[in-house]
């Protein structure tokens, strides 16, 4: 009988102790089936910071999530090490991952308060937290942070989880990492911290938006001295390096405005980033992108633009326009490649990120009139042909009413040469010139030269009543001196990623939209524009170089489009409410004096060059009136271009 109760309570006690171990190793498996992998870290590479650059090597920004700059242990000052140990974890050195007597302190004082109050993590535990857990505050977290804090002290040498954790854990104002708390508090790196400034550092992840010396100086030193006490009483430190370093005055890092350097060219380049490779990478791969960017020709187009409005605004005020506040905007683009020179968007950009260069479609006025002149030369007209200056009705206009188009200056000239009224940029030229055409071809060769906004198809379009962006518009000019080829505008040459490895090139978007013939008649016209017409004030840079003004009604926008043989180049001036600049700020008054400032550094190192001119295509000089053949020193001669076999052959 005794036998058999005894048989009972073991076989009892087996199948308790089976049914414990049983649900102890259900409770650990539940636990530890979505931990992840330690070995991840091998691999592990926190995010980095991508930099960008212009053409000229100069950073222009950097972009980032958490702004982090990795540095090995050896560069890390001993006594930051040691401070950090003083203040967040005095046994690391002695533990395999977790402190008992800490825990066993932190669970009193919480059961006593009824709430978590007190923290037990040791600087692994905090590590496998960062690493690989939520911050919400639970029991079921701190065990599965104890098993992976085992783990962790299994497989990595002290140092190397106290290099993982200096290089990952947050010190406040956006500062991940010990390299890049040393660069935000006091610019300088890491290496060349001194004790003062390694217990403030360290003082920090226990709360860093409360000890940030940013936010709170005050409250910063205090507890960069509670750090400093805890290092004299462990030992870390003696008596007198610990008063002489309570005593060090603290140096800030001095505060700056922080702008981005051509922060117009940068929102339109990282929205294509954005685009093209994902926020995930271009924010947090640290990659290194070289942009398209001069940044000298980009603070010379700040300047031009910058003096030109301030000049304009006191303009405005004399003619007591109530509240003038006018914008600007200048896009350039190289010739040969594409590549965005420098772009101004607006005067602030911290009033106004709206990009005026690549976002505002405003009406371009006579600017836009080359496009119509561009149609009329490839489907054979020449530039000596005859056309009437005088005025005209158009029955059936809007509202069905009659349209009767005038001149900005009122007056009528007869009959003159396409080259003459574009030079002196006459609107019913340009008006009966689209009649002849056709509205719909010149709205279809606009897009076809690089136009992207809709062109309505009506004979208004010839006076540029479509709304197009300067960016746009500026990109069609540069066909032009280009022999008649279109080359798209980027802003990005190359990207790197973080070992240097180039992981895109770009391949410039290239296409022919026009003769060589063509083209280059269309630049010895825009040529006339400088030398015989509205453009002339221009002529004072010395180089060959050809453009175009623009004005629209009630001088609300002012344009100058031009370029020399090697860069494009395009000025909007204008009202975000579309009222007037005032009377007379034409394209030639407002616009024009900002492009020839800003030209004037853009050719200052570049040689003289003539505008190409192909094989099939003459140079004459030709009578500026009457369209014929004149002699060299004749009064009114010009030099013109023309498709072989086109040219005049009488003298007038």
């Amino acid at each position: 009988m005794a036998k058999t109760l005894k048989k009972k309570i073991i076989i009892s006690l087996i199948f308790l102790g089976a049914t414990v171990c049983g649900i102890t190793m259900g409770v650990f498996l539940s636990l530890t089936h979505d931990l992840p992998q330690i070995r991840s870290l091998e691999n592990y590479r926190p995010s980095a910071v991508t930099r960008i650059y212009s053409a000229d090597k100069v950073l222009l920004t950097e972009l980032f999530q958490e702004k982090r700059k990795p540095v090995p242990i050896e560069v890390i000052p001993k006594y930051l090490k040691s401070a950090l140990v003083a203040t967040e974890d005095r046994s690391f050195y002695k533990h395999s991952g977790i402190d008992l007597k800490g825990i066993f302190r932190a669970i009193i004082k919480d059961l006593w308060a009824g709430e978590f109050v007190e923290g037990a993590s040791t600087i692994t535990q905090q590590l496998a937290k960062t690493l690989f857990l939520t911050p919400k505050k639970s029991l079921i977290r701190k065990i599965k942070e104890a098993i992976l804090a085992f783990q962790l002290e299994r497989r990595y040498t002290k140092d190397e989880i106290l290099e993982l954790y200096l290089n990952q854990v947050y010190f406040g104002s956006g500062a991940y990492g010990v390299e890049s708390a040393a660069d935000l508090f006091f610019g300088k790196s890491v290496k060349d911290l001194n004790l003062s400034e390694s217990a403030l550092i360290a003082a920090m992840p226990k709360a860093p938006s409360r000890y940030s010396p940013l936010i709170n100086r005050t409250l910063a030193i205090k507890r960069r001295n509670m750090v400093l006490k805890q290092m004299f009483q462990i030992g870390f430190i003696s008596e007198a390096t610990y008063q002489q370093a309570l005593n060090k005055h603290v140096i800030l890092k001095e505060k700056k405005q922080h702008l981005a350097k051509a922060p117009y060219f940068l929102e339109h380049v990282k929205k294509s980033l954005e685009t093209d490779l994902g926020s995930s990478l271009l924010y947090r791969e640290g990659l290194t992108i070289y942009s398209t960017l001069s940044y000298e020709l980009q603070k010379a187009a700040e300047d031009a633009i910058d003096n030109g409005l301030t000049a304009l605004g006191s303009r405005m005020q004399k003619q007591q326009i109530e509240n003038p506040n006018p914008q600007g905007a200048l896009v350039a683009l190289d010739l040969k490649s594409g590549g965005i020179l420098a772009m101004v968007g607006g005067k602030n950009f911290s009033q106004s990120s709206f990009n005026r260069a690549t976002m505002a479609r405003r009406q371009p006025g006579s600017a836009f009139k080359p496009i119509v002149y561009a149609v009329a030369i490839e489907k054979g007209f020449s530039q000596n042909k005859m056309i009437l200056d005088a005025p005209i009705v158009f029955k059936g206009g809007k509202d069905g009413k009659d349209w009767k188009p005038e001149n900005f200056s009122k007056k009528y000239r007869g009959e003159m040469t396409l080259r003459k009224a574009l030079s002196i940029s006459e609107n019913i030229p340009a008006v009966r010139l689209i009649e002849m055409l056709g509205s719909s071809s010149v709205a279809q060769f606009g897009q076809t030269l690089g136009i992207e906004s809709p062109l309505s198809q009506n004979l208004s379009l010839a006076l540029g009543t479509s709304g197009v962006t300067l960016t746009e518009l500026t990109s069609v000019y540069s066909v032009f001196p280009n022999q008649g080829e279109k080359i798209k505008p980027y802003g990005v040459m190359e990207i790197l990623d973080h070992s240097g490895r180039i992981i895109w090139h770009v391949k410039p978007e290239k296409k022919v939209v026009m003769s060589q013939a063509g083209a280059a008649i269309m630049t010895n016209m825009l040529q006339a524009v400088i030398n015989e017409g509205t453009g002339k004030k221009a002529r004072d840079l010395g180089h060959y170089i050809a453009g175009k003004t623009g004005t629209t009604n009630d001088y609300k926008d002012a344009l100058f489009v031009g370029f020399s043989p090697s860069i494009a180049a395009g000025v909007w001036v204008g009202e975000d409410a579309f009222t007037t600049l005032g009377k007379w700020e034409t394209g030639a008054k407002a616009a024009l004096p900002i492009w020839i400032e800003f030209m004037r550094t853009a050719l200052a190192d570049k040689p003289y060059q003539h505008f190409d001119i192909p094989d099939d295509v003459v140079q004459i000089q030709m009578d500026s009136v009457t369209g014929m053949l004149a002699l060299d020193d004749s009064p009114g001669a010009v030099v013109a271009l023309f498709k072989k076999g086109t040219a005049p052959t009488q003298h007038r």
